[in-house]
């Protein structure tokens, strides 16, 4: 194109630039605002994944502290039962040993005057507040001394009672009117087991 020929068309080489420039700037600012909306969903993406982490974490940490609780737990109530299973088994075993020593006891206590004094005169109270007054029967171990025997009757009231030295008794004598017993020999005393271990557990509750 001749000189002349370029003088006729319109200056289109500025305005031209002036629309790429326009151009350009609107592509970088898209662009920038493409990575910045990119770079904050990232930013949210990785606040969210460590949120999440940090979740999954605690949910983690929560599990193995119930976990280990829960083991604590049964550990303790494992060792609590055997605890009172051993103590179930040594209070049985010192019942057992007491009532295979009670009769030897009993029978020593009868023995003994003191002691056997004590002994008589329980049972002679049981019997004033059971029994009607005077003509009881009266059984007794053989090695009852009259001597003490003879006071025993003279302390009665009523008709006098009657006396009969039983073999089968042991330890003890044995007490009846009108059908009514006071039993106060070695079989009668142990008789009720449940009610004497009662009595002794209840001295090891107080005394240990």
């Amino acid at each position: 194109m001749n000189t002349a020929a370029r003088a006729l068309l319109p200056d289109v080489e500025g305005p031209t630039q002036a629309l790429l420039a326009l151009i350009e700037a609107d592509r970088e600012s898209q662009c920038t605002q493409i990575l910045g909306e990119a770079a904050a969903r990232a930013d949210a993406v990785r606040a969210q994944s460590r949120s999440e982490a940090r979740t999954r974490v605690r949910q983690a940490f929560e599990e193995q502290r119930r976990a280990r609780d829960e083991r604590v737990a049964a550990a303790l109530a494992q060792l609590a039962t055997r605890r009172r299973l051993h103590q179930q088994q040594h209070v049985a075993a010192w019942l057992r040993a007491a009532w295979l020593r009670l009769p030897l006891e009993l029978q020593t206590r009868w023995t003994r005057p003191e002691t056997r004094a004590t002994w008589v005169a329980t049972t002679l109270a049981a019997a004033r507040q059971r029994l009607p007054a005077g003509g009881w029967h009266i059984k007794h171990a053989p090695d009852w001394p009259l001597a003490e025997r003879d006071a025993f009757a003279a302390a009665l009231d009523g008709p006098p009672a009657t006396f009969e030295a039983d073999p089968g008794i042991t330890a003890g004598l044995k007490i009846s009117r009108q059908g009514n017993v006071i039993d106060g020999t070695l079989a009668g005393l142990l008789a009720d087991r449940a009610a004497i271990e009662s009595r002794l557990l209840r001295w090891l509750e107080e005394n240990s």
